[in-house]
């Protein structure tokens, strides 16, 4: 099986450690993480995503807002910075390597434009700032 992230979402999961927005969502959360960490492929998204799932039961839930769409294309250039195509449709496997630079790039703010205005900005800035400890995508060693 695929999971299906969407691009600002391909960020996020660089600093999860296991808070959300419910019990549900956590949990599926941790299920997406756990499988990425096993090496499962991701494909890019436009629009709500395997993370989202939890919230599209909720009335009017933020996943189709444009403030997340406008998120989602301020990531697609920062990760272009770091010559990653990030588009629609797009495969990747997040092996240990490219996991290191993706919070190499993150930790100094360079994929950071995306963070814009979420509430988890401050919360995925600590994380980073203390070396990405407790974060729960891991992979195996870079090499």
């Amino acid at each position: 099986m695929t999971i299906r992230l969407r691009p600002h979402h391909f960020l996020c999961l660089l600093t999860y450690v296991g808070k959300g927005y419910s019990p549900d969502f956590v949990a599926n959360y941790d299920r997406i993480a756990s499988r990425i960490s096993a090496g499962e492929d991701v494909e890019i998204v436009a629009g709500p995503d395997d993370i989202c799932a939890p919230l599209l039961l909720e009335n009017d839930p933020h996943c189709w807002r444009e403030s997340v769409i406008q998120r989602d294309q301020r990531a697609i250039l920062d990760l272009g910075k770091l010559d990653m195509a990030i588009e629609a449709g797009r495969s990747i496997t997040l092996d240990a390597d490219m996991l290191a630079r993706l919070r190499i790039a993150f930790g100094q703010g360079r994929v950071r434009s995306a963070c814009g205005g979420c509430e988890w900005s401050d919360l995925c800035s600590s994380i980073a700032a203390e070396g990405f400890a407790g974060a729960r995508v891991q992979t195996g060693p870079a090499s």
